[in-house]
């Protein structure tokens, strides 16, 4: 009775077919993969919290460094969107999520004292196994450089990780990232200190390295958000949102080298 009912069970399904027949044997050569972006994070959590947030908080990413000890994990399958960028947008593209991998690193971010914001250093180890992480990443999708960003760069008005001690430059020099040249820097910084450019020229600028910002003309809050977001990331020992000489010659070498 029993193999009559399984039987019976297999006709009811076989009944149920849409009779649908796929012809695979002609794929398109016009694709690429949904990874354009790799976004970093720091947790501002310990390990613990920090795998406890990601696996079972609202938010998630693809992988953690650990701190203590310095290990990779996968939370998310790359496959899979990880609930990591939030409302974002670079290069033109919004809402992140469905197109970058999320690297969250176990850091605390940093601490207000009298003496002012005191930021958190990453160790030598994590930094290592970040890079290590990013080659294979990079390697797989073929990532542009210039496509890996931070937190900050994406969403300026919400977020400042992965903060001024992440090292970029490090990652850059190994082409995973992009920086601007010093001796173009040096060189153009004297013609911005006698003449300055206006601020539609940075939000000009600014909008075609990737930030999203609105062209205003003016200095409005958005904007000193979105220049201290590119001098976290590009000149880290001074990020108040000022218009400077220096940041129009950093501006420019780095749109220079595209």
């Amino acid at each position: 009775m029993k193999f009559l009912g399984c039987a019976l069970l297999l006709l009811a399904l076989a009944g149920c077919s849409t009779g649908l027949s796929i012809d695979r044997s002609h794929p398109s050569v016009n694709h690429d993969s949904r990874i354009q972006f790799v976004v970093l994070h720091y947790t501002s959590a310990s390990d613990e919290r920090s795998l406890a947030l990601l696996t079972h908080g609202q938010v998630s990413a693809h992988y953690l460094v650990g701190l203590n000890p310095p290990k990779v994990y996968q939370l998310v399958d790359e496959n899979q969107r990880a609930w990591h960028a939030g409302e974002s947008e670079w290069d033109g593209r919004t809402w992140l999520n469905s197109s970058s991998i999320g690297i969250e690193i176990v850091n605390p971010g940093f601490t207000d004292s009298p003496n002012g914001r005191l930021w958190y250093p990453y160790s030598e180890e994590q930094i290592k196994a970040v890079e290590a992480l990013l080659k294979d990443i990079v390697k797989r999708y073929n990532i542009e450089p210039r496509h890996i960003i931070g937190h900050s760069d994406i969403a300026p008005l919400r977020k400042q990780d992965p903060g001024p001690l992440f090292p970029w430059k490090r990652l850059a020099d190994d082409g995973l990232g992009i920086w601007p040249d010093a001796a173009a820097v040096a060189r153009n910084k004297p013609r911005f200190e006698v003449n300055p450019p206006s601020m539609a020229w940075y939000q000009q600028e600014l909008a075609r390295l990737g930030y999203a910002i609105e062209q205003t003309g003016e200095l409005d809050v958005t904007t000193r958000h979105v220049i201290a977001a590119f001098q976290m990331h590009f000149r880290p020992a001074r990020f108040d949102g000022q218009p400077d000489a220096e940041t129009a010659a950093i501006l420019q070498a780095l749109n220079s080298q595209r």
